[in-house]
């Protein structure tokens, strides 16, 4: 069953596979199930629990793809992200979360939330298990015009190309500005760790409103969720969750200019981070602002991994220790469009020099 979490589609059966998931069985992956997420995809917590302490968010929307990653349940999942979906639950449970280029993977087969924003993501508990899922996944579908028609690559050889020591650019702006204490000294920490270790680092300032940027996220992601929506809102609005239905009502009154306006500023803020990342492999900042907030009524603020959603480019988070409650924390690396080889070679690189294996079973 695909039940998107919604009474709605309570006993809905599929008589297809997703394209992802086509060419997984294609390649031999075994296919375990389906994993709970947050109705509709959206902010509404779901029923899983953080497995390294039961109070706190495991985040969402993708949160048993997360949760079930991180407890070994299974060595690979996937997930999508219209905002944070796939990063943040990542980084809340201690995984590597993989968000690629938006249209290297297609969407078939996935019940949206936003056309112009829904990305197809893992996670792995590796970065070389991410690059193989990526390997399999990756490429050109023509039930999904968005998919790129750029040439798919074996993302496995990254691992371990990355011979001398990556060039990092630290984006401090807006990232370390509303990230906790807490988080600003360990990503710090990781920084000069990195450093030490060889790379190439330097501080990144760039004049980019981001608030602009996540009223824009959230603007885009409202109108076509209230287009994807429209139909079995109109009928059975009271089985929509209180979020997505709040979600839903603004788009229906959000004014065509104003979208229109929003996709602008998108294609703007995806120009200025393609110029900020010139001259670096990656660019890193930490994966979110704070742990997992202590609450389950909750998913957590997508705030740090919206802006790449909005500007496409691809992203990774990396497991880089816990803090002082013994919640993980992480590193996210932002690569070039496209160039998701480059960004998991460094990935791998930054894998090593980190060292973090823990789980919340052992």
């Amino acid at each position: 069953r695909t039940t998107c979490c919604s009474p709605i589609y309570a006993d809905y059966v599929p008589d297809h596979d997703a394209t992802a998931v086509a060419l997984l069985k294609k390649a031999g992956a075994i296919i375990m199930g389906k994993t709970v997420t947050t109705q509709f995809a959206c902010g509404d917590p779901s029923p899983t629990v953080n497995p390294w302490n039961a109070l706190h968010t495991p985040g969402g929307s993708s949160s048993g793809s997360a949760v079930g990653a991180a407890t070994g349940m299974f060595p690979a999942s996937l997930g999508t992200q219209t905002g944070g979906s796939v990063l943040r639950p990542a980084a809340y449970n201690g995984v590597v979360g993989l968000k690629p280029t938006f249209g290297r993977i297609s969407r078939f087969g996935v019940y949206p939330v936003s056309w112009t924003l829904d990305t197809m993501g893992t996670f792995t508990r590796t970065v070389e298990d991410a690059a193989i899922m990526l390997t399999v996944m990756a490429g050109p579908d023509i039930k999904d015009g968005h998919t790129s028609h750029r040439e798919a690559l074996d993302y496995t050889r990254a691992i371990g190309s990355q011979k001398t020591p990556p060039r990092i650019g630290v984006l401090r702006t807006f990232f370390f500005e509303r990230c906790n204490d807490e988080v600003r000294r360990h990503t710090d920490a990781v920084v000069e760790n990195l450093r030490s270790a060889g790379a190439i680092v330097s501080d990144v300032e760039i004049p980019v409103d981001f608030d602009t940027v996540l009223a824009t996220q959230r603007l885009l992601m409202s109108v076509e969720a209230a287009a994807v929506h429209e139909e079995n809102f109109r009928t059975r609005a009271d089985d929509f969750a209180p979020i997505v239905r709040e979600l839903i009502e603004m788009g229906m009154i959000t004014p065509g200019v104003a979208y229109v306006q929003a996709q602008r500023v998108r294609k703007r803020f995806r120009r200025e981070m393609e110029q900020a990342i010139q001259g670096f492999d990656v660019l890193l900042t930490p994966s979110t602002p704070a742990a997992a907030p202590r609450s389950l009524s909750t998913t957590g603020d997508p705030m740090f991994q919206s802006p790449w959603t909005t500007c496409g480019l691809p992203t990774i988070t990396l497991p880089s220790g816990l803090n002082g409650d013994g919640l993980p924390l992480g590193i996210q690396l932002a690569g070039a469009p496209f160039d998701e080889e480059r960004l998991l070679a460094a990935a791998k690189w930054c894998e090593d020099v980190l060292e973090f294996t823990l789980t919340p079973v052992d």
